[in-house]
């Protein structure tokens, strides 16, 4: 394995295939020497060998004995690696949020057809333990009644992010090639590394780094297809630090017979207090049910119901979201739970969400298309202009999908 991308979400998934026998490290690159030191002498102290170090991810591309690669860049470097490692022939394992845009999303998925790659998306509450299998059963069964509302949310920031990179460019850190696409723009302590994901030019904010783990469990449950209508409100009511992305938002995605709505607060919903920072309330005409990441609790008629009837377990247990991935490599089986033709139609929808907020319009949804009708300022937004000399390749609509397997989301 080759791993691009070793920063603190970087080096926590390199921890995760160490633990695996079969997984040999041969090469760490980052644009910051001391992130690759840190992974290498982690692989050296963990292995007992010394994996290559890289600054660009082109020079780990060409390492032929490389199989497969993880991309836990931040989210304006996701699409552009993902691409070429699989022009390369390699696998890829890829943190979420997929993209940085639509447009880069539906390139990443129908790349990982065209060129026949295993991929999986860094989405690892879909196969951390049983409990969003048995919601997904339990939802399915109907015993909940119709679904016509259902409520998520994630607490937002409400105190200004802590500077914790140094305040001039430190040695041995490439920041031109790290904004790469992204507009140019002199070196900011909070616009790097950790923080990174809350500006505009990277990223979506807090609010689209949890709406796969999240919305993941109600995409998966109810089946959901694309919503026709999307709208998103919210603001800085908090933060007065030089971050962008919103402290509060609220998205509405209209799906037919459905409300799918996203609150991005800075407490949890009210009422559901106890189920902490992330959770979806399913709202049915029988009971409701509430997750969150390792809990659930069905209520019907103001009362939590100790004794609702389950349906028998049908969802094979996962191996794990790391184990799946590498199995997947092994056996060639292109659809793994999370492979990027799911993780794209998860997340493109946040990304709109994001387009809403930031244009100020109810956007009209042309899934078949991906575009968004009569709206030529918000479809400007599906894409990006890259910084020369960078660009994405576009790919040809693959003719056929691989058949999910059991337990795949649809």
């Amino acid at each position: 394995m080759g791993m691009i991308g070793v920063g603190s979400q970087g080096t926590g998934r390199l921890k995760e295939f160490l633990k695996h026998s079969d997984v040999r490290v041969a090469a760490i690159c980052d644009l910051d020497e001391s992130h690759r030191d840190r992974a290498i002498a982690l692989v050296e102290s963990t292995k007992g060998y010394k994996p290559r170090s890289i600054g660009d991810f082109r020079k780990l591309l060409e390492i032929k004995e490389i199989d497969a690669v993880t991309v836990v860049t931040p989210d304006h470097w996701h699409s552009i690696p993902t691409v070429s490692a699989f022009e390369a022939g390699k696998d890829v394992f890829v943190e979420k949020p997929l993209s940085y845009t639509v447009a880069e999303g539906r390139a990443m998925a129908d790349a990982s057809l065209n060129y026949q790659r295993v991929t999986q998306m860094g989405n690892h509450i879909h196969n951390t333990g049983d409990n969003y299998r048995r919601v997904v059963e339990i939802v399915r069964s109907g015993k909940l009644g119709k679904i016509t509302r259902v409520h998520l949310w994630k607490t937002s920031p409400t105190a200004n992010f802590p500077v914790v990179n140094p305040p001039t460019l430190p040695a041995g850190f490439d920041y031109d090639f790290w904004l790469g696409p992204a507009p140019k723009h002199e070196y900011e302590p909070l616009r790097s590394h950790i923080t990174f994901r809350q500006f505009w030019d990277y990223s979506g904010g807090s609010f689209i780094d949890f709406w796969a783990h999240i919305g993941d469990l109600a995409f998966w449950a109810l089946d959901l297809k694309a919503p026709t209508h999307i709208s998103s409100v919210g603001g800085r009511f908090f933060l007065t630090d030089t971050t962008e992305a919103s402290d509060n938002q609220e998205a509405i995605l209209e799906f037919p017979d459905l409300l799918y709505i996203y609150s991005f607060r800075p407490t949890p919903l009210p009422g559901f207090e106890h189920m902490g920072s992330i959770g979806v309330l399913f709202e049915g005409t029988e009971a409701s049910l509430v997750a969150n990441y390792s809990h659930r609790e069905i209520w019907a008629k103001g009362k939590k119901i100790e004794d609702f009837p389950l349906p028998a377990p049908t969802i094979p247990d996962s191996p794990g979201h790391i184990r799946e991935f590498l199995d997947a490599v092994k056996s060639r089986n292109m659809a793994t739970t999370c492979n990027l033709r799911y993780g794209h139609h998860l997340t493109k929808f946040g990304l709109l969400s994001n387009i809403a907020y930031r244009t100020g319009q109810r956007l009209e949804w042309n899934d078949e298309q991906e575009q968004i009708v009569n709206d030529s300022q918000a479809n400007d937004c599906l894409s990006r202009h890259m910084r020369k000399p960078w660009s994405l390749k576009t790919q040809p609509r693959p003719a056929t999908v691989p058949p999910p397997q059991p337990g795949q989301p649809a």
